[in-house]
């Protein structure tokens, strides 16, 4: 099941936390999914966030409604995924750091040019391109697009003792902010 507009609508560090678990899914001809299990929030006023600056072109997608896939390129190499959360010119969202691959192995496989199922969607760029997320998914709505986020069937008891809170990773700006959180002992995160 897709999750509801107030799930995204609400507190961007609640709602990145409330992300562990559930699945990324990009439904195509040949549908590929992740538990998603670790992810970064950007918060207004934050050095870090692309929307640290104001509305750009590239970032406008963070402005508008929570529950809408913020997709850039980073470095002209690699596609990163956010989701667009808070409340609607705001300029937050959730960056997806890493998956658990669950649906579409074969594909995500031939995209990543890896059977390592543990290297397959562990980091931004690498869970973007095994489930072949492109720049034309800028702006869908995660609830009917193509690319959905949907709570799991049967989700994990995920109690606080459970999610790690650290700071991000890759980033020069704000880099002190304790702002990643990612699933304890899941062998699919980016980094410890």
């Amino acid at each position: 099941m897709t999750l509801p507009a107030a799930f995204y609508e609400r507190d961007t560090v609640t709602v990145a936390k409330d992300l562990l678990g559930c699945l990324l899914v990009h439904r195509e001809e040949v549908t590929t999914a992740g538990r998603i299990v670790e992810v970064e929030a950007y918060l207004r006023g934050d050095p870090a966030a692309h929307s640290y600056r104001g509305t750009t072109k590239r970032n406008r997608v963070m402005f508008g409604p929570a529950g809408h896939a913020y997709v850039y390129r980073i470095y002209g190499l690699h596609t990163c995924v956010n989701v667009v959360t808070g409340t609607e010119g705001a300029g937050e969202a959730v960056l997806v750091r890493a998956l658990e691959p669950v649906v579409g192995l074969d594909l995500m496989q031939a995209r990543r040019g890896t059977d390592d199922p543990l290297s397959l969607a562990s980091g931004p760029g690498k869970l973007t391109q095994a489930l072949g997320i492109t720049m034309d998914l800028n702006g869908t709505s995660l609830r009917d697009g193509p690319l959905q986020v949907r709570s799991p069937a049967n989700p994990p008891e995920l109690q606080p003792e459970n999610i790690v809170q650290t700071t991000r990773v890759g980033i020069t700006k704000a880099a002190d902010l304790p702002l990643r959180f990612y699933l304890k002992g899941s062998r699919y995160v980016s980094r410890r």
